[in-house]
């Protein structure tokens, strides 16, 4: 498994939207394993304590898992990889460094 750039931002954006919406790693373990996720829950906890790389599969499943979990808190949704810009830069700011910053579907602008 090669090393993405990309994942230790899109484990900490997990990881704080879990917290902001209160969602427990069994809990989103559960749902990501409904999801068909390979990894057991006490690698999802090591993966988001930063303590284990996962593969972007992998990775994308928990980010799918955590926003159907949380589909009424948008602001708090974890991102996938694809949302990573070549700059590193994600549509979405991570919690706590202030306004989110969603991208609006259908906007028209």
């Amino acid at each position: 498994m090669g090393f993405d750039p990309h994942e230790p931002q899109q484990q900490r954006m997990l990881a704080a939207a879990l917290k902001s919406a209160r969602i427990n790693v069994g809990d989103l373990w559960l749902k990501y394993f409904s999801l068909g996720g390979e990894v057991g829950e006490y690698e999802v906890e090591a993966y988001l304590q930063g303590l284990l790389s996962l593969p972007v599969l992998q990775r994308d499943l928990l980010s799918m898992a955590a926003n159907e979990l949380i589909d009424t808190s948008p602001q708090g949704r974890a991102p996938y990889s694809d949302e990573f810009g070549p700059d590193g830069e994600s549509p979405r700011k991570e919690p706590g460094s202030g306004t989110q910053e969603l991208p609006e579907s259908g906007s028209g602008e």
